[in-house]
């Protein structure tokens, strides 16, 4: 009798898959081709605003962690309306308030990282060196368990600095972006001027947001974009008056905007006078001023995955990758469909570089499932917030983790599921998240070797993929055990993994036919030890093989040997 694994690996619960839900919002952009006269006006009233929208925001962090109704957001407003308008001091106030939020929500994620980094740590300095302290591995020598103390007296600092900010309520925020006004002490390095620099932070700064306003002209009163000609106007602050070139206090540009992408929902809400917001923004890099237009979509209720199941359609599996994205389509019953499927991801040069490729990616993704009339796309829902936090501890030690920890660090986990989720919405696709346990070590276990064929190569990723579908259609990970595998002479080998369980009789099943079985006609002469399986599915699961015809239930197949 064998004997039985003391510590079996219990395996953790699995959660449920779920649909992500479709974009609440959508942001358009177009060119300002303007002038320098009117990109002088915008600069004036960009920086106006600017400066009062900060003041405004160090009164109200000044105001701490409040409800709603104490933030004295009706006061601030009332002093902002005197040096603008009404509506440009709601949309500073609003500013504001979404920006504390922010900033706080910041504070709290940082704390809970920040935690967990310590109690990994204090677990393994309690453990002895190079030895175990039950399931907790001690450090491999005493230097570097020395950095290992002080690296947690110093998280234990910022953990303090932390919680004091979040007591206070009082979040140390940068207007213009921490990372840029640290880069003011590196120009060397960061190939940049004085002036180059000065010229980013102050754009970086500017305030030119008008919150859309339903029932107002074309959606917005400050800044109104006409749907027909596409001219822009806008309301100038009261100091700024003087500007004005029409009537009522605006300023109308010369150019136009077209807004191409996405244009007829734009008309729908701009012609019914429904809310849109427009930013005005400035890239000193190109020297060009855009302006973007957004507003908040309707409610959309997406199928769920059983009903995504009962319809009887295609699903793709991605699972995605640090340099590319592994993909397989299946059938509505688990089953891998053709050959599996690799779109290149390379995440590296700037960040307007790096976006482009992942669009580039999804968008093949996207064309693929269209192609093959699949109803979604199945992926995993990843984060990687342990793994950023504790992943020095876990992630092994020297070289190799660090270059481990930095591809982890490098998967756009969720750029890419925002953008998936966006892009494939609009294609009429449903995006299915589902639990990323165990996916790579399941399909390269189950899948891997029975999907390579001799001259196409199935990684463990393209498992993985396969593993991902499955569970998101609600099919458990490996295959349906007694599935037999085709013959590897064949090239044209047919899916693996039948997930619906077909009735099957007794005796369907043909002896082993010997060299010496009598040829049945045009049929081709097998080796010994061949045998032929019946399926009673010939459309589905006998592609690439010889189908005979089924015998009567009990009977063996004809094989010229006496019973």
């Amino acid at each position: 009798m064998p004997r039985r694994r003391k510590n079996k690996r219990v395996l953790r619960p699995l959660a449920a898959p779920f649909t992500i839900a479709a974009p609440t919002g959508a942001r358009i952009r177009d060119r300002l081709c303007v002038t320098t006269e009117e990109a002088e006006v915008l600069w004036r009233v960009g920086e106006h605003l600017g400066h009062h929208q900060r003041a405004d925001l160090a009164e109200r962090v000044s105001v701490g962690r409040v409800k709603a109704k104490d933030n004295q957001r009706a006061a601030r407003k009332k002093n902002l309306t005197a040096v603008s308008s009404s509506r440009w001091a709601g949309a500073m106030t609003r500013a504001s308030q979404d920006q504390y939020q922010l900033s706080m929500r910041v504070l709290f994620d940082e704390r809970a990282c920040l935690r967990r980094a310590i109690r990994t740590i204090s677990r393994r300095l309690a453990a002895p060196c190079g030895k175990r302290a039950g399931k907790t591995r001690g450090y491999a020598d005493q230097a570097e368990r020395y950095e290992k103390q002080r690296r947690l007296q110093i998280l234990t600092a910022r953990l303090t600095v932390v919680e004091d900010r979040i007591e206070s309520g009082r979040p140390s925020i940068v207007v213009g972006g921490r990372r840029l006004a640290q880069l003011r002490h590196n120009l060397e390095k960061a190939e940049l001027t004085v002036e180059e620099w000065r010229q980013r932070w102050v754009a970086e700064r500017l305030f030119l947001t008008a919150d859309g306003e339903s029932g107002a002209p074309f959606g917005n009163y400050t800044i109104s974009v006409h749907p027909e000609t596409g001219q822009v106007s806008i309301v100038l602050p009261e100091p700024l008056r003087q500007l004005v070139n029409a009537p009522r206090g605006r300023y109308n540009l010369a150019c136009t905007v077209a807004f191409s992408h996405r244009r007829e929902e734009w008309l729908d809400r701009a012609m019914a006078n429904r809310a849109v917001r427009y930013d005005i923004v400035y890239d000193p890099a190109r020297d060009r001023w855009y302006l973007d237009a957004s507003w908040s979509c309707d409610p959309v209720v997406l199928p769920t995955p059983k009903e995504i199941q009962a319809s009887g359609e295609r699903l793709l599996g991605i699972d995605l990758n640090a340099d590319h994205l592994a993909a397989y389509l299946l059938d509505p019953h688990g089953n891998p469909i053709g050959d599996p499927i690799t779109v290149p991801l390379e995440m590296s040069g700037p960040a307007s570089t790096r976006d482009g490729r992942l669009r580039a990616a999804v968008t093949e993704l996207i064309r693929i499932a269209k192609e093959h009339s699949c109803a979604g796309i199945a992926v995993e829902n990843l984060g990687f917030d342990d793994a950023r936090a504790v992943g020095r501890e876990t992630m092994g030690r020297g070289a190799r983790g660090k270059t481990f920890r930095r591809t982890v660090a490098g998967v756009p986990t969720a750029r890419f599921r925002e953008r998936l989720r966006a892009m494939a919405f609009h294609q009429g696709l449903v995006v299915i998240a589902v639990d990323p346990a165990y996916t790579s070590i399941w399909g390269s276990q189950h899948w891997q070797h029975p999907l390579q064929q001799q001259k196409i190569t199935v990684t463990r990723h393209h498992g993985a993929s396969v593993t991902i579908g499955r569970r998101a259609l609600g099919h458990r990970a490996r295959r349906r055990p007694g599935v037999t595998a085709p013959d590897q002479r064949i090239g044209q080998r047919r899916a693996t993994g039948q997930t619906v369980h077909v009735p099957r009789t007794r005796g369907t099943v043909s002896p082993p036919r010997t060299a010496g079985t009598p040829n049945g006609g045009d049929k081709t002469r097998l080796r010994q030890g061949d045998q032929l399986t019946l399926f009673p599915d010939l459309e589905d699961r006998s592609r690439g093989h010889r189908t005979t015809s089924c015998p009567d239930s009990g009977e063996l197949a004809t094989t010229g040997q006496p019973r």
